[in-house]
C-alpha cells in the first residue's frame, strides 16, 4: 500500500500545468501508480474545467446552442468565421470523408514519433517504466559500489532527473540536501531514519532532512534533484567538494 504522496498543493500545480518538466514527469509517474492521487487529479481536473467554462464568453455562446436558431445563423459559429459552406460540410454527408481524411493524417504523424521503451533490465530484473518516461532517452549507466545511476535526457535548467538503482544490501551514506530531492520508488523498498518506503511511495526532501537510506532487497527509484547532496558523516564527507557533479 502506498503511504507517501505529493501534497495537495503539488497536485493542484500539476493539474494547472505549472510544474517544471522534470517535476511534472515524476508526479505523473506517481499518479499512474496511485489510485488515491489519480482520483484526486481527476477531481481537480474536473473542477478546473468547470471553473474555466464558468462565466466565460464561451459559456454564454454555448447557451445559444440550446436555441432553435439554425446553426449557420448562430452567433457562436459566426464568431469563429465559419461560413455556410463550411458548416454544411461538417454537418452534411461529407463529414465522414473529412473525419477519415483527418484520421489518415494523424497516422502519418504518429509513425514519425520516437519509439517508446516499456521496460528496462537492471541486474537481471525487468522493470516496467511509467508512461511519462517511456519516450525520454536514458543516458549511460554509471556505478559506484552498489549504487548506479542513469540520467534521463531531459533538459530542465538546474533540475536533474535520473533512474537510481541500489543493489541488495546497499545504502547511501548519511546526507542532507542543498536543494530538494524528489524520489519515487518504482521497484523494491528502502528504509531510513524517518520510516520505510515501498513501490509507488513519493518523497520530497530538502535541507530540513538528514537520512541514510538502506535497502535489504534492492530498489529502483526515479529521482529529481535541484542541487547537490551534502554528506554529513565519515569518509563520505570527502566527496562534498565534488558533490555538485554527483547529484
Amino acid at each position: 500500500m502506498i503511504k507517501h504522496h505529493p501534497t495537495s498543493s503539488v497536485l493542484r500545480h500539476f493539474v494547472a500545468g505549472e510544474l517544471p518538466v522534470s517535476v511534472a514527469v515524476i508526479v505523473a509517474s506517481h499518479v499512474e501508480l496511485c489510485d488515491e492521487c489519480r482520483a484526486a487529479v481527476q477531481l481537480l481536473t474536473e473542477q478546473a474545467a468547470a471553473q474555466a467554462f464558468d462565466d466565460t464568453v464561451m459559456g454564454e455562446a454555448l447557451s445559444g446552442l440550446q436555441s432553435d436558431t439554425p446553426i449557420e445563423d448562430d452567433e457562436f459559429f459566426k464568431a469563429f468565421d465559419f461560413d455556410a459552406a463550411t458548416v454544411s460540410d461538417i454537418t452534411g454527408s461529407d463529414a465522414a470523408n473529412m473525419i477519415e481524411s483527418i484520421t489518415e493524417q494523424s497516422a502519418l504523424i504518429n509513425s514519425a514519433l520516437a519509439q517508446t521503451v516499456n521496460e528496462i533490465e537492471i541486474s537481471g530484473t525487468r522493470i516496467k517504466l511509467p508512461r511519462a518516461i517511456k519516450s525520454i532517452a536514458l543516458r549511460e549507466w554509471q556505478g559506484l559500489g552498489k549504487l548506479s545511476r542513469a540520467r534521463l535526457a531531459l533538459e530542465d535548467q538546474e533540475l536533474r532527473a535520473s533512474l537510481l538503482h541500489i543493489d541488495k544490501g546497499g545504502s547511501v551514506p548519511c546526507h542532507t540536501h542543498k536543494g530538494f530531492e524528489i524520489t519515487l520508488i518504482l521497484r523494491g523498498s528502502f528504509e531510513d531514519e524517518m520510516g520505510s518506503y515501498r513501490e509507488g511511495d513519493f518523497m520530497w526532501l530538502d535541507g530540513d532532512h538528514t537520512h541514510q537510506p538502506v535497502t535489504k532487497e534492492g530498489c529502483v527509484c526515479l529521482t529529481v534533484s535541484s542541487d547537490a547532496i551534502h554528506f554529513t558523516q565519515g569518509m563520505s564527507q570527502l566527496l562534498n567538494p565534488i558533490g555538485r557533479f554527483i547529484y
